[in-house]
C-alpha cells in the first residue's frame, strides 16, 4: 500500500538570487518500506525530506500521505497530522537536558491529548525499553552519552505510534557501534509494527541496510537502488 506519495515537487531558495533546490522530485514510498535517501551535500536531500515532513510548505506540486493531500493544507492541520502521523529522528536529537529520559519521551503524546498521563507514562516505558533504554529513564538527558540521548530521541520519535519515521542523518553523530543499534531498532520497526522509514543519509552501511535507495543530484533524483537484491 502507497502511504507517501510525492508528485513533481520543486523548490526555489530565493537568496542570493533564485535558485531551483529541487527539479520536479516525484516517487511514491510503501507503508513498512524502509527507505534511504542518499547524495553529496546539497543535492537537496534534506530540503526534500523537509518538504515530506510538512514543515516546508513553500514548494510546488502536490504530496500525499495515507491518501490525504497535505499540499495547500493550514499550519495548524498539518501540525495536529505531523503529531499523529509522523515521528522524527534529527542527526543533534534535541532532548530537553533538564528533563529526564522518561519525561522527554512523554512530549509529543503529551501535546497529542490522545490519553492520560499515566497511559502515556506506560506507553513512553514501553517505547524506551523498545530501545533498550528503560533502565536510564528517570536519568537526565543531559547525564546520557550521545549514543543513549540518540535512542530516546528515537522513543520520542515513536510515542504516538506514527505511520512514519522520518530520520535526517540518525546516525551522523554516532560511532559504528551505536549506528547499528539505531540501523537495528529501525529495521525492527519495519517488520514488526509495518511503520515506514524514511531517512537522508551519508552513511553508506546505513543506506545498504536498507530496502531502497533513492540517489539525488542537483535537485533530480538520478538512481534508485534495492541493496541486496531486495526488489
Amino acid at each position: 500500500m502507497t502511504i507517501l506519495k510525492a508528485s513533481n515537487i520543486r523548490k526555489y531558495f530565493a537568496q542570493p538570487e533564485k535558485f531551483e533546490v529541487l527539479k520536479g522530485v516525484s516517487f511514491d514510498v510503501q507503508q513498512g518500506e524502509f527507505l534511504s535517501i542518499v547524495g553529496k551535500s546539497g543535492c537537496g536531500k534534506s530540503t526534500l525530506l523537509y518538504i515530506l515532513s510538512t514543515m516546508d510548505t513553500d514548494y510546488e506540486g502536490t504530496m500525499e500521505i495515507k491518501g490525504q493531500q497535505l499540499t495547500g493544507q493550514g499550519q495548524n492541520e498539518l501540525a495536529h497530522f505531523r503529531n499523529e502521523n509522523l515521528g522524527f529522528v534529527f542527526q543533534f536529537h534535541y532532548l530537553l537536558p533538564e528533563f529526564t529520559a522518561l519525561q522527554n519521551v512523554m512530549m509529543p503524546a503529551l501535546k497529542l491529548g490522545r490519553y492520560s498521563k499515566e497511559e502515556i507514562e506506560q506507553r513512553a516505558m514501553q517505547k524506551l525499553s523498545m530501545v533498550d533504554m528503560q533502565d536510564y529513564a528517570l536519568k537526565h538527558a543531559s547525564r546520557l552519552s550521545g549514543g543513549q540521548q540518540q535512542r530516546v530521541a528515537i522513543a520520542r520519535a515513536l510515542v504516538n505510534d506514527p505511520a512514519i519515521i522520518m530520520g535526517d542523518e540518525p546516525t551522523g553523530n554516532l560511532d559504528k557501534n551505536n549506528s547499528q543499534k539505531v540501523f537495528d531498532i529501525f529495521r525492527e520497526l519495519t517488520i514488526t509494527n509495518k511503520q515506514t522509514i524514511i531517512t537522508v543519509t551519508h552513511d553508506p552501511d546505513f543506506a545498504n541496510g536498507s530496502d531502497r535507495i533513492i540517489e539525488m543530484e542537483d535537485g533530480n533524483i538520478i538512481g534508485t537502488h534495492f541493496p541486496k537484491g531486495k526488489h
